[in-house]
């Protein structure tokens, strides 16, 4: 296993949680709206994640394969960006510019209290690779101190 191969699964997680977290951003941003381009009111969106896959072509995957059954994990990808099509609340409000011919608007199905959940999640596990990747530096330095 390669010194940097925690680094660079840490740095995946790192980019994958900014993603998560500009998500939940546009999600809070818009927990009001009404009209969206497509039409109707806005659906919360949500980051799709897979695990990034080995390489099958290189030499270390074959050996890892010939040895072990499982190989440490090789960092985390998004794969896309879904919207949650659940109905929103609807909210009787007849003088709404976006009011059905029943007097009712739909609200965005985006509930603020779990965004800021999933915020506080997000930034907390950008913190944990954050740390992971601070921990390998060090592991690397004291390595390089010992030939010294």
């Amino acid at each position: 296993m390669s010194m940097f191969m925690g680094i660079d699964a840490a740095a995946s997680g790192l980019t994958a949680e900014r993603l998560r977290m500009d998500v939940i951003s546009n999600n809070i941003a818009n927990a009001n709206t009404t009209r969206t381009r497509e039409g109707g009111a806005y659906h919360r969106r949500y980051v799709i994640f897979e695990p990034r896959e080995n390489d099958e072509s290189s030499f270390t995957s074959f050996l890892q394969k010939s040895m072990h059954k499982t190989a440490a994990g090789n960092g985390v990808r998004a794969v896309g960006i879904a919207a949650d099509n659940e109905q929103g609340p609807l909210v009787y409000d007849p003088g709404h510019p976006d009011a059905n011919a029943q007097g009712y608007v739909e609200r965005p199905n985006v509930n603020i209290v779990s965004e800021m959940v999933d915020m506080i999640t997000a930034s907390r596990a950008y913190e944990a690779n954050t740390t992971t990747i601070d921990a390998a530096k060090s592991m690397v330095t004291k390595a390089l101190d010992i030939g010294k």
